[in-house]
């Protein structure tokens, strides 16, 4: 389990670190940096897949993404008696990302800068500096288990040494993904299967042209898909394998009365929601955006399948706030199976995860908020924080 997520120079989050637990929440006014966040969540799980630059290429590029402050405050701008200006830059133009777990686990630091110059068409793309992996939650020297330094990759061997690999890592790819030789390095692979695991769910479609509305071919889902187009199938699997129980519970929480079946024909499946009172099921395509939407949390959040993390980008969009202590529920359920990340706003929702009766030291809210443009937690100095130092270049 993840114990700590750390930021440097994305965005607004010039130098974060957020304690985790089982059930972190992230809080905060508009503009405070939660999306920021949940997109540096995203980063490291594409820097598994190979994906991290393009990525960033996506948002605009290195240059759009990085923390636009200067690189330190000095107390007197603190304190409001000198304006914001540049100073003396004292370190190379880096974003950094990392993150670390339990004693057990793995942790991993992450540092793409500038481009050396060359005449390749690709000259301006960023690249990947250093890398680390280490075993703990603290890095130490003792503790590492492999190290990047631009293209050269060298792993820890079975006597306490250092072996070099001989391949040069190109400069836009991961460690993590280039380096898949199970026998060489057990713990890059582990890690790397780990991350990839991560699933991520954002705003669902709910418009007439939703994938979620129409009837779906479908096969055995126990993961939903990201666009909802497999959510019957999905609903069929945790019904069939799953959690059934669980399932009927969520939609009787929030609809009372309410159950569902999925109708099956020529291979295609729909969902019919059945509701005290109607003659017939409602259709997914006679379904309200918001009734679509919860449901289609149910399907996610209840999968047989669980991730190691499950991160969930306000999960309240276009929910009646009648629906979101059940949604509340519903996530707390998930938690004790994965561990959950949530970004929101909703206060509802938020008074019902902090009332989810999880041990004190398996759930946190954190609120953020900026000061002179960057992202802090509230209470900062009061988190219990891991160690965390950048690795150096």
């Amino acid at each position: 389990m993840l114990r700590a997520l750390a930021v440097a120079n994305y965005r607004s989050l010039r130098q974060l670190v957020l304690p985790l637990a089982r059930l972190t929440v992230v809080t905060g006014a508009n503009g405070s940096g939660k999306s920021s966040v949940y997109r540096a969540l995203r980063l490291l799980a594409d820097t598994a897949r190979g994906d991290v630059l393009s990525s960033l290429a996506r948002e605009g590029g290195l240059e759009s993404v990085l923390w636009a402050g200067p690189e330190s405050f000095s107390a007197a701008m603190l304190r409001g008696e000198q304006p914001v200006q540049g100073t003396r830059r004292l370190l190379p133009v880096n974003l950094r990302l990392g993150f670390v777990g339990g004693a057990d686990d793995y942790g991993y630091a992450l540092d793409i800068g500038l481009p050396t110059p060359s005449a390749s068409v690709f000259a301006t793309d960023p690249e990947i500096k250093t890398e680390q992996v280490w075993q703990g939650p603290v890095r130490r020297p003792a503790t590492l288990l492999a190290e990047r330094d631009r293209g050269l990759l060298r792993l820890r061997s079975e006597d306490g040494g250092w072996r070099p690999v001989e391949r040069s890592l190109p400069a836009w790819s991961s460690m993590l993904a280039e380096y898949v030789d199970p026998r060489g390095a057990p713990e890059l692979l582990a890690l790397r299967e780990q991350v990839r695991a991560w699933r991520f769910y954002d705003h669902f479609r709910s418009d007439a042209d939703a994938p979620a509305r129409q009837p779906q071919l479908g096969t055995r889902t126990p993961v939903l898909g990201h666009d909802g187009s497999d959510w019957a199938a999905a609903l069929a699997t945790i019904r069939e394998i799953g959690d059934a129980a669980a399932l009927d519970a969520a939609v009787a929480d929030a609809f009372e009365g309410a159950r569902l079946s999925i109708e099956r024909q020529d291979g295609r499946f729909e969902v019919c929601m059945h509701q005290p009172g109607l003659l017939r099921p409602l259709r997914a395509r006679e379904l309200s955006d918001g009734t679509l939407r919860y449901l289609l949390w149910v399907a996610a959040l209840l999968s047989p399948r669980p991730a190691p993390l499950l991160v969930l980008n306000e999960p309240e969009t276009s929910l009646h706030p009648d629906l979101l202590p059940a949604l509340g529920r519903l996530i707390v359920h998930a938690a004790g199976h994965t561990q959950v990340f949530v970004v929101s706003h909703a206060r509802r929702l938020l008074a019902a995860l902090e009332d989810s009766g999880l041990p004190a030291d398996e759930q946190l809210t954190l609120a953020l908020h900026k000061r002179l443009g960057e992202t802090q937690a509230e209470g900062g100095e009061h988190l219990d924080l891991p160690a965390w130092r950048w690795p150096g270049r």
